[in-house]
């Protein structure tokens, strides 16, 4: 209890989230033995970074940016107009493909919903959508970002529990192309209400192509990623080294659209970014400690599966749990808080590591679009001028759509592992 009031009364206090983690985790400390047990705070500090996969993450979010700089967002975009433009609602839909495309190249949802919120919103104001709509379908799909890989949050949960990263982006590509299209049928079904535009015209086979052709450079980079992870040609930390050396060479010498100073400020964000990551984690390792030591896994183990030994009633409980919780907090610090508490809840039921995983990835990346702190929405809000409440209004039909999907790839098990077993991450 002192544990938890401490890490609430520090939050309400406006302290960053990754400082109250660590003060929390201190708290547990001085519980324990006083402040002699304070002399293996900075052990487990550097423990909880001591992992090699984590390098992984500064490459993969300094390639995104650098991609989104040398213009491949605007690319991307148009290739998926061409393709859906000719639809009622075309650039809601467009909206929604891009966000497949555009999740290959960052992996975040604050990143895809930054970028169309700056390019795609005002675009489909112009055309006549209502701007918390537009608001509304881009959140809807920046999820898509860190369920598609490669994803940040897939490489922490790999690296804290063991589990394959390769095994982890294979799980999450079926679940983020049913979530585009179930979010494309969303709009379709929601034509007449919200009064969308009717398209001029479709592309001809020859803008089709032509378009295709000019987003190749931009369509080979997922293709090179997942390409070498999924053969088991690179591990994920050497394919998103390459990664940023293809974004390099496209950026400077075939696009010739980045500059030094715009390769500082990248640097710089991506710093920002990893940072901030970073120093959740390493707090992390001091309150994980503690919570092993108190066996906290343990005895909410027996807490749940006292209410139900049935395996689809403790997905639901970890699910509502994973979502109530990401409502009001950072979903990393949540997945680097709860996942060693909740995994050993998941094995006593038989679940696979690789189908835990991407059950945590989903719920969590859902919880980027659910108020009161879902960054998504914080995002736009801020980009837009949009009112929080009213995309979230307007968000609801689409929330309720990809909760669906969550439980679907939750308790339908030969579905969510449909492609690493094809591939041989899991059994």
């Amino acid at each position: 209890m002192i544990v938890a009031v401490a890490f609430v009364l520090f939050i309400l206090a406006g302290m960053p989230i990754g400082f109250a983690v660590g003060l929390a985790g201190v708290a547990g400390l001085i519980q324990m033995g006083g402040g002699g047990f304070l002399a293996i705070g900075p052990s487990k500090i550097f423990n909880g970074l001591d992992i090699f996969p984590f390098l992984a993450m500064p490459f993969f979010i300094l390639a995104g940016e650098i991609m989104n700089g040398a213009g491949i967002t605007t690319r991307l975009v148009k290739l998926a107009q061409t393709l859906v433009g000719r639809f009622r609602g075309g650039l809601a839909h467009t909206n929604m493909l891009a966000s497949v495309f555009f999740a290959g190249l960052t992996g975040s949802a604050t990143a895809d919903a930054a970028a169309f919120g700056r390019t795609l919103v005002p675009a489909m104001v112009k055309e006549g959508y209502a701007r918390d709509y537009a608001c509304a379908v881009t959140a809807a799909g920046s999820i898509i970002g860190p369920t598609i890989p490669p994803s940040g949050l897939m490489v922490v949960y790999g690296s804290l529990m063991g589990v394959s990263i390769a095994g982890l982006f294979a799980a999450g590509i079926l679940p983020g192309l049913v979530i585009c299209l179930a979010c494309m049928g969303v709009i379709v079904i929601g034509g007449n209400r919200e009064n969308l535009p009717k398209p001029l015209r479709g592309a001809t086979l020859r803008e089709v192509r032509d378009t295709f052709v000019s987003s190749l450079t931009a369509l080979a980079m997922p293709a090179i990623i997942l390409g070498g992870i999924l053969g088991g040609i690179v591990t994920p930390t050497e394919a998103a080294s390459i990664a940023v050396a293809y974004a390099l060479f496209i950026g400077a010498v075939v696009y010739r659209t980045l500059t030094v100073k715009a390769f500082y400020g990248m640097l710089v964000r991506t710093a920002r970014i990893t940072g901030v990551i970073f120093v959740i984690i390493a707090f992390a390792g001091i309150l994980g400690w503690w919570m092993s030591f108190e066996r906290i896994p343990q005895l909410l183990a027996e807490t749940v599966l006292g209410l139900s030994e049935n395996r689809y009633a403790v997905i639901a409980v970890i699910i509502a749990l994973l979502l109530v919780v990401g409502m009001v907090m950072d979903i990393t610090a949540i997945l680097i808080i709860l996942a060693p508490v909740l995994v050993p809840i998941t094995e006593s039921i038989g679940l696979e590591p690789v189908h835990a995983g991407i059950i945590f990835v989903l719920a969590l990346n859902i919880s980027l679009m659910t108020p009161p702190v879902g960054a998504c929405l914080f995002v736009l809000s801020s980009v837009t001028g949009e009112k929080l409440e009213r995309i979230s209004i307007k968000l609801m039909p689409f929330l309720a759509a990809e909760v669906a999907i969550l439980f679907v790839f939750a308790f339908w098990e030969d579905a969510a592992l449909l492609l690493p077993r094809m591939l041989g991450f899991a059994n």
